[in-house]
């Protein structure tokens, strides 16, 4: 099996700026959705997608659970970041032989963001 598509979920007051985030912060491309259903759909690569949907009162900021995204150049995915006004958030529980950060979007989903070190 492989991975066909991973969701993430925000408020509808938040939808905007979370599909801002991925598009711009990210820089993922935004592709058409086949559905009515407010979110937004991404491409990640040429199999996967990333879904945003929408669900009432996400509590996304105490959660854990996360996206992984594997950077070429860790150092210019932060500064990229960075230059986005996207807060870093260092990794306190590093792992040996994986260097990573995490970042949060505007609905508090969590990405991590790494390479092999």
């Amino acid at each position: 099996m492989i991975f066909d598509h991973v969701q993430v979920t925000c408020s509808l007051e938040l939808l905007e700026a979370t599909v801002h985030f991925w598009e711009r912060a990210v820089g993922l491309e935004r592709i058409p959705k086949p559905n009515s259903r407010p979110g937004a759909w991404f491409r990640v690569d040429d199999r996967v997608t990333l879904h945003v949907g929408v669900e009432e009162a996400p509590d996304n900021l105490r959660s854990k659970r996360h996206v992984c995204l594997r950077a070429r150049d860790l150092a210019a995915a932060e500064r990229q970041f960075r230059a986005a006004g996207v807060e870093i958030l260092p990794d306190t529980q590093p792992d040996p032989g994986w260097a990573r950060f995490y970042v949060r979007d505007p609905a508090g989903n969590r990405l991590e963001i790494g390479c092999p070190a």
